[in-house]
């Protein structure tokens, strides 16, 4: 991928992050360290991951254990919207996110392998 399609994959994550951050302030007192503190730290690792992958010459396992972070972090949301704590709007908006950077992640992997 080109140092341009990196920026705009981190540029997404943090996008999503901050989308996140926001919705995860309307948590219940009882999630905060709980549910949301896990969904903060997942968001967080895909970013560190996305930042080594921009760095590194070999890429591939790097950008498989994003895709994995990335899975990780959709279902937490989805278990947050199940469990009531996220609105399904909000989930909405948050899962779309989540799917632009699902697609820039695979499309990325699809490079490395060919």
């Amino acid at each position: 991928m080109h140092v341009q399609q990196d920026l705009i994959v981190i540029q997404r994550i943090e996008e999503m992050t901050k989308y996140g951050y926001k919705a995860l302030a309307h948590f219940p007192k009882s999630e905060r360290h709980v549910l949301s503190a896990e969904i903060r730290q997942s968001m967080f690792r895909l970013l560190r991951l996305m930042i080594v992958v921009s760095k590194r010459y070999h890429k591939k396992t790097t950008l498989q254990d994003a895709d994995a972070e990335l899975e990780l972090t959709r279902r937490l949301v989805r278990l947050a919207k199940d469990l009531g704590h996220l609105p399904f709007k909000k989930y909405e908006v948050w899962s779309r996110h989540l799917a632009e950077i699902g697609r820039f992640i695979g499309s990325w992997l699809k490079k490395e392998k060919g």
